[in-house]
């Protein structure tokens, strides 16, 4: 294998990547950038690593959500604030519900690039490039708009900087104390619609109620006031990703700074690609899509470039087939991985093989086969004796009406109130939290069905 450096993807074959007309202003802006600090740093990415590493031996449970793709016009900071919370919120039960540690991942500060099924799209008969994302080019549907502009380089590390700050002094600064978190699940359950889940709430106040009682509340134990948040997205636009590659001081290794984790999609983890060959050479954890097309040799060719080392916690494989679909596909790929002794965690995105064309003419997921796929997931992992290290959402904290479905019922009709995502419907605030829940519920009856087995 040639030695790695952080340009050396350019020699390679690339896909879902825009064609800039403006060299000089490419380079430019890759100058500029390279001279940015990082957004993240390489101890953070490391102690990442090590937790899922944890994940992957079924001590620890990743929860990774956000965005389907951040929008320049939709940044705000209550829009950042309401992410978080619910994905605090969801920790805390799938805490309660798995006994172990849940490892927070934002789909967040970086989520910018869309790969796409077809490079051009065509409304009333006028055809135009695809919409990629705001990093590249503008949703609108104009020839100007679709012009790839390496200028929006520039302010999506902005945004994503700003982000990042956001996020550390919510996770640092007491909003995230496990109380205060707990108290904004109350409210959710309160409701006739979510009684089924008020039982597992009051359980998770009992505890609470006696940690206090015993002297372990936020006042005297300053851990309960904070957590450790990642954030993650997918590396598809390669000139953002090398220009914030930096060398790691203490151990001489490159680090990508462009995000504590980030992960090859499926459209785009061919072997010999470019994205494969950028990821391999970074000490970040890398996720790896794994869809109903990735091969089983495929699959022990990716862990070997990807993970020569074998080293725990570096290499997530992120399982997306579709309700329906997961039994048939997962086991080959569970197989793949034992013959080869790898070492990956295994997470469920029940998301993007189940997206459909509602009936009103919006592009939806329901959430029964949301819900449907993560629970063949876990089965397939109980049949196959591995362990089920996580799951991958695309949600967000506001009040959106993108999927169909849950306790509030969002229907075909209700898609269009609010339906605000730039490209894939995304699981709003409540929709998110129930998930939860009943993902917590599967994890009680797989460690309870676990003890049971070892007496």
């Amino acid at each position: 294998m040639t030695e790695w450096q952080k340009g050396t993807w350019r020699n390679k074959p690339r896909i879902q990547m825009p064609d800039y007309t403006d060299q000089d202003a490419l380079h430019a802006v890759e100058a500029q950038l390279s001279k940015y600090p990082p957004l993240v740093f390489a101890g953070e990415a490391r102690m990442l690593k090590k937790q899922l590493a944890a994940a992957g031996r079924g001590e620890a449970f990743l929860l990774q959500g956000g965005d389907c793709a951040e929008a320049f016009d939709q940044f705000s900071a209550d829009s950042i604030r309401d992410t978080f919370k619910v994905m605090l919120q969801m920790a805390v039960v799938l805490t309660y519900g798995a006994k172990v540690p849940v490892v927070k991942v934002g789909r967040m500060a970086g989520q910018f690039a869309k790969p796409r099924s077809a490079p051009t799209e065509v409304v009333d008969g006028v055809e135009l490039p695809s919409y990629r994302g705001d990093i590249i080019n503008d949703l609108d549907f104009t020839p100007e708009s679709r012009i790839p502009d390496p200028k929006r380089m520039l302010q999506a590390y902005t945004q994503a900087a700003a982000t990042l700050n956001l996020l550390r002094a919510f996770s640092q600064g007491g909003y995230a104390d496990i109380h205060q978190v707990h108290s904004w699940t109350l409210g959710f359950t309160d409701s006739a619609e979510t009684a089924r889940y008020s039982d597992m709430a009051n359980r998770i106040s009992d505890t609470l109620d006696f940690m206090k009682a015993a002297g372990l509340d936020s006042e005297n134990t300053h851990d309960l006031r904070k957590v450790d948040f990642f954030t993650s997205h997918e590396s598809l636009l390669l000139e953002y990703e090398e220009a914030l590659c930096r060398m790691d001081s203490t151990s001489g290794k490159w680090v990508a700074g462009s995000g504590h984790m980030i992960w090859i999609g499926d459209r785009t983890r061919q072997p010999d690609g470019a994205h494969v060959e950028f990821a391999r050479g970074v000490l970040n954890p890398i996720g790896l899509k794994c869809g109903p097309t990735t091969t089983a040799e495929d699959l022990k060719v990716l862990m070997q470039k990807l993970n020569p080392e074998n080293e725990e916690g570096r290499l997530t494989l992120i399982a997306r087939f579709g309700a329906g679909k997961v039994a048939e596909h997962l086991p080959r790929l569970i197989q793949a991985v034992k013959e080869a002794g790898a070492n990956v965690t295994w997470v469920c995105d029940p998301m993007h093989g189940n997206t459909i064309k509602s009936s009103s003419g919006y592009k939806t997921r329901p959430f029964d086969s949301v819900l449907k796929e993560v629970r063949e997931f876990f089965a397939v992992h109980k049949a196959e004796g591995t362990v089920p290290g996580g799951v991958h959402f695309e949600m967000t904290g506001q009040d959106v009406t993108e999927c169909t479905g849950g306790v509030y019922a969002v229907s075909d009709e209700n898609l269009s109130d609010r339906y605000h995502t730039a490209c894939d419907p995304r699981l709003n605030a409540s929709q998110s939290l129930e998930l939860a829940f009943l993902v917590a519920e599967e994890l009680t009856a797989r460690r309870e069905s676990a003890q049971a087995a070892n007496g």
